[in-house]
């Protein structure tokens, strides 16, 4: 009997992490969407790749990193989640992401970059809601304070804002 026990402990422990592993689909997004990733990943919830609205990318887990950037005066509070837990949300497999933003700019965005450093996909800066104008709704941010081998030119071209989608590969 404690046998029996002990094997519905471990299934109900790992159901939830082998359903991933498995590509299990994400749940639909109730409002607009504002991110799409799409390539090698194993979770999906659209023919598309998968689908986010700002509910979904919030749950995968609000963080906060404080940092300047090149683009704004003096330190920053940014939040949003950090880009290695959005990518295991989705199953990412691979090692490099294109990253584009509303006005076509592309980048491509090492997967090491994200296990490396503390990559925020920011959604406020300062308290306030990123808008299309201000770089938002979605703004690819690193933590150069933090990290000093952040601060050069090859970093700062990875810095996308007004993010619509991402590509693994």
């Amino acid at each position: 009997m404690p046998t029996k026990l002990m094997l519905a402990a471990v299934l109900f422990v790992l159901g939830p992490i082998c359903s991933l592993a498995r590509g299990a689909d994400l749940p639909k997004p109730s409002g607009s969407v504002i991110l799409t990733i799409t390539g090698s990943i194993q979770s999906t919830n659209s023919s598309e790749g998968a689908v986010f609205d700002r509910e979904m990318i919030e749950s995968v887990g609000i963080k906060t990193l404080r940092t300047s950037t090149n683009w704004t005066d003096g330190v920053k509070v940014f939040e949003g989640v950090l880009m290695r837990d959005l990518m295991a949300s989705v199953g990412a497999q691979g090692s490099i992401i294109t990253a584009l933003a509303l006005n076509d700019y592309m980048v491509e965005i090492p997967m090491t970059d994200m296990a490396r450093y503390d990559m925020l996909l920011a959604f406020r800066m300062d308290g306030k809601d990123l808008v299309t104008r201000d770089k938002g709704p979605l703004w690819v941010v690193y933590p150069r304070d933090q990290e000093s081998t952040l601060r050069n030119a090859q970093h700062d071209s990875r810095w996308i804002w007004q993010l619509t989608a991402l590509t693994v590969r």
